[in-house]
């Protein structure tokens, strides 16, 4: 469902300009010398209303957290709850995730969130998902040697596809569970992953880990998906 664009967005975004990177290109390569009392640079792709960004950056105070959304609406909030609550170690981007070599250079992040972000369940818009090869290998381009990739989804069949995807890209895939919250919540819970776990939706998770094998952008183009379309459009 898409987002009805908020009243006074322009003027709530410029409210909030302290915690946007108006021009996040220019920090690319350098964004821990940049903001220098941060020893670790994670990503969020898909940050929403912010719930999982503002309080995992509570819990993890020498780590900067670039939290990158291209829905304003929902950015706002976010930007507006780290505010609210005095949390500093968070920068947000409003940029498109599909040109994410262009913010972050070769090696620069540490671990990437991607959190319930949408199946696009039809074949032909598999391209689309985050989880998609072309992005995969962007991640693997950023990500330092050994970093990690944390998946999250309600949505099995998109779970299940990513999980094959990424083991054919080269991933080393660990700590993969299809009821994340069996004997009890743990972890930070999104917005979504909230309403989800009390309505008693299982949740998927894993880690995807770079490794040597990893196919990066320098391996080219993609093949093009075929007959990837999801058996369950849940959610879309």
């Amino acid at each position: 469902m898409r987002m009805r664009k908020k009243p006074n967005l322009e003027q709530r975004l410029g409210q909030c300009a302290a915690v946007l990177a108006e021009k996040p290109e220019e920090n690319r390569g350098c964004w821990l010398e940049k903001y220098g009392q941060y020893q670790h640079l994670h990503l969020e792709i898909g940050c929403g209303k912010g719930k999982f960004t503002v309080e995992t950056a509570k819990n993890n105070p020498d780590v900067l957290f670039a939290a990158v959304e291209k829905v304003q609406s929902a950015m706002v909030m976010a930007m507006e709850r780290a505010q609210k609550e005095n949390v500093d170690n968070i920068v947000f981007l409003d940029w498109d995730a599909a040109d994410i070599t262009s913010v972050f250079a070769p090696g620069e992040v540490e671990q990437i969130y991607l959190n319930f972000c949408d199946p696009w369940p039809k074949s032909r818009d598999a391209k689309f998902r985050l989880t998609a090869p072309s992005f995969l290998r962007s991640y693997a381009d950023i990500l330092v040697p050994g970093g990690v990739i944390c998946f999250k989804t309600d949505n099995k069949p998109l779970f299940e596809w990513s999980l094959s995807v990424m083991e054919e890209e080269g991933w080393q895939v660990l700590d993969v569970t299809n009821d994340l919250y069996l004997e009890a919540p743990q972890g930070v819970m999104t917005d979504y992953e909230e309403r989800f776990y009390q309505q008693g939706i299982p949740i998927n998770r894993l880690k995807a880990v770079r490794t040597p094998n990893v196919k990066t952008g320098a391996d080219g183009k993609p093949p093009r998906l075929r007959n990837a379309a999801l058996s369950d459009a849940r959610n879309c």
